[in-house]
């Protein structure tokens, strides 16, 4: 299964974008999962930031993303 479970794949698999303008196609944000706290109280929750090739243990074939 992990040859084709890969973030790209995923429907919560978003491009990352850098300043409104398209960051490299070899990673993008995972949206499974609420953003990750910072430790300053006035800095921003972060998604995580994952490569296109990555995976993980919550893939199953019904997150697929449309084609």
């Amino acid at each position: 299964m992990t040859g084709h479970a890969h973030c790209e794949s995923c429907k919560f698999f978003d491009e990352h974008k850098v300043n409104g303008a398209q960051a490299s196609g070899e990673q993008g944000l995972c949206r499974y999962n609420p953003p990750v706290t910072q430790p300053a109280p006035e800095s921003k929750g972060l998604w995580p930031v994952v490569a296109t090739s990555d995976w993980c243990g919550h893939f199953t074939p019904d997150m697929t993303a449309a084609e």
